[in-house]
């Protein structure tokens, strides 16, 4: 009986432990995409502050519609860019974007941004899908990078080898990082995703994307 007793206590507390794992490992990231969701469609329902008081919403409504300041920022979008896309609205972006150029600081911030949305939304080129390892800070010491493109003008004009431009992001946030030129051939690259790459990079190397597929055999 002493020998049992032992036994039925770490069948128990296995169960309790991989249940409990198992519970958090579901809930967790749902509660945080709750919570995100949440705080996303009532940060955007803001929107509605810019509509006069006697017009809102809530003064028709019988009661509150949470993300309706979506609906409305849909077609605010839809509208500006209707505007935009014709003749005289490009004229005006043309002539708002000359305006913003001649500002110090705020050209380089508005520039930036646009290019950042531009890349998102336009998907990137192929490059800007590369993952790849190079030596950074140091030889020998390696860090995951992304490939935006290739080196133009001056800087590939300066180096005797075919450069790439390298964004090398930080952990775990990967909103900054470094602008490096490497030459091609002393790029590794990789066959991961850019989201496996990036559950790597976030979790600091906890979270391991899948195992390279194995080539056909022949």
């Amino acid at each position: 009986m002493s020998e049992e007793k032992p036994t039925l206590f770490k069948r128990f507390r296995s169960f309790i432990k991989a249940n409990l794992i198992a519970g958090l490992l579901f809930l967790t990231p749902l509660a945080a995409t709750f919570y995100f969701l949440k705080f996303t469609i009532t940060w955007i329902d803001r929107i509605l502050l810019l509509i006069p008081p006697a017009y809102r919403p809530e003064n028709f409504l019988p009661f509150p519609v949470p993300g309706l300041g979506i609906i409305v920022l849909f077609f605010i979008l839809l509208f500006t860019g209707v505007l935009v896309r014709n003749y005289l609205g490009s004229k005006l972006v043309a002539l708002w974007e000359y305006i913003i150029s001649k500002i110090p600081l705020v050209n380089k911030f508005y520039i930036s941004v646009k290019q950042l949305i531009e890349t998102i939304l336009n998907g990137g080129s192929k490059d800007f899908k590369r993952v790849v390892l190079v030596e950074f800070p140091k030889d020998g010491v390696y860090s995951l990078g992304y490939v935006t493109g290739v080196a133009v003008g001056e800087i590939q004009q300066k180096t005797k080898k075919k450069v790439l431009n390298i964004y090398v992001p930080t952990t775990p946030n990967p909103t900054s990082g470094y602008y490096l030129v490497v030459p091609e051939e002393e790029v590794i690259p990789l066959e991961m995703s850019v989201e496996d790459s990036f559950k790597l990079l976030i979790s600091g190397g906890i979270i391991n994307p899948d195992e390279t597929p194995k080539k056909n055999k022949k």
